[in-house]
């Protein structure tokens, strides 16, 4: 807790900043698809889009896409604008927009600057 001018503020938490970045680390960092879903975070990061839209733009097959659209919604870090529909937006959650410090930290670890939102240096 912060005490500002003799009030007492609650520090918002990063939903469970720890697990959340157990939970970015295992899923883009530790798994073979992990460099595809930070692909799709960061398409999602610009506007929200459908699947086929991110399988344009990624230039990764529809199939593939749909699968890592799924592990992230069932890790809460995504979410369509409309459950079952065909067409609909994927749009990053809350948790997913309160952790883009956390994706940038891990990826900035790994030497992977591609999806970097600022990219210092390419390698």
């Amino acid at each position: 807790m912060l005490a500002v001018s003799g009030k007492t503020t609650v520090t918002p938490s990063l939903h469970g900043e720890k697990y959340l970045k157990r939970l970015l680390w295992y899923l883009l960092g530790g798994t073979r698809g992990g460099a595809n879903r930070a692909e799709i975070l960061k398409a999602l990061l610009d506007r929200p889009l459908n699947a086929n839209q991110l399988a344009e733009k990624l230039r990764v097959d529809y199939k593939t896409i749909q699968h890592h659209l799924r592990v992230l919604e069932e890790n809460g870090l995504v979410t369509p604008s409309e459950k079952g529909a065909y067409g609909a937006v994927i749009l990053l959650t809350q948790k997913m927009e309160e952790a883009l410090p956390v994706l940038e930290e891990i990826w900035s670890k790994i030497g992977r600057t591609k999806i970097s939102v600022t990219n210092k240096e390419a390698r």
